[in-house]
């Protein structure tokens, strides 16, 4: 449903079977949802930087996929929102399955030799991936996709609670810090949808700076974007620890948490 607000813009009537609350070429007339659209910048910039620093510790390429993933997903979910057309929604939507698959494979792996491949587990996550691919094309209903995307998060969230609890518990704080977040961005994306009529109202009362704070599906995007970065970091610094590495974070610029890893002493 476009509600009145919207305007028209440089990539014409939407298409996508989804539209969020944000109204429609606002801010600009060639972005249809921009805050929607920028905040995607979590998921793009420090991915990036991870896969490079994944890279240049030599550590396992799983990692390097899982932070490409996350990055391919904020490149998606980028030009979905910008131009609101259905062939962009699926390049968001279906990375968002991918990238969960290859999250699920990297912590149900963590404690496994160097250089052994789990070759059943690859073969249900493809299998999972191509099914939801071919179901969803068919079936075009986001509820669906909601769904097992969500499934996989929960495969994520039990994984990740038995390491925290049972194998590494000093890793809690990494652990719950990255689960809060990420039911943050969710409470939020439920009440971007819930509430769209009265944040619309709202918005027309206040100047649009500060209109722009209560987009909650841009914050859905920070806070899932940060969350789901926060894991990875958890996921390696287990699968690091395993291998007797040395793990360590540290902050770039004081805000922002990077993974660090020293090879094992040398005996």
């Amino acid at each position: 449903m476009a509600p009145a607000a919207d305007r028209e813009g440089y990539w014409g009537t939407p298409t996508s079977t989804l539209e969020w609350c944000e109204e429609n070429y606002a801010v600009s007339y060639y972005i249809a949802e921009f805050w929607n659209t920028v905040s995607n910048l979590i998921f793009i910039l420090p991915p990036i930087y991870g896969a490079i620093q994944t890279y240049k510790d030599g550590l396992e390429k799983r990692y390097l996929a899982a932070y490409l993933c996350l990055t391919a997903v904020g490149l998606g979910s980028w030009c979905f929102h910008m131009t609101l057309k259905y062939e962009m929604q699926l390049l968001d939507e279906l990375p968002m399955i991918y990238s969960c698959c290859v999250f699920v494979y990297c912590l149900y792996e963590c404690f496994k030799y160097k250089n052994t491949v789990n070759y059943a587990l690859l073969f249900v996550l493809i299998t999972y991936s191509v099914v939801v691919s071919i179901v969803y094309l068919n079936l075009k209903e986001p509820v669906f996709h909601q769904i097992m995307y969500g499934t996989l998060v929960s495969i994520i969230v039990l994984r990740s609670v038995y390491i925290v609890l049972w194998v590494y518990p000093w890793l809690r704080g990494l652990g719950y810090t990255s689960l809060t977040v990420f039911l943050m961005g969710f409470f939020l994306w439920n009440v971007d949808n819930i509430f769209c009529d009265k944040l619309r109202a709202l918005r027309e009362k206040m100047p649009p700076v500060v209109g722009a704070v209560t987009q909650f599906h841009a914050w859905w995007h920070i806070l899932t974007g940060l969350g789901s970065y926060l894991h990875i970091l958890l996921s390696l610094y287990t699968r690091t620890l395993f291998l007797k590495h040395r793990p360590k974070v540290k902050f770039v610029f004081g805000i922002w948490p990077v993974l660090f890893v020293e090879p094992p002493k040398k005996l």
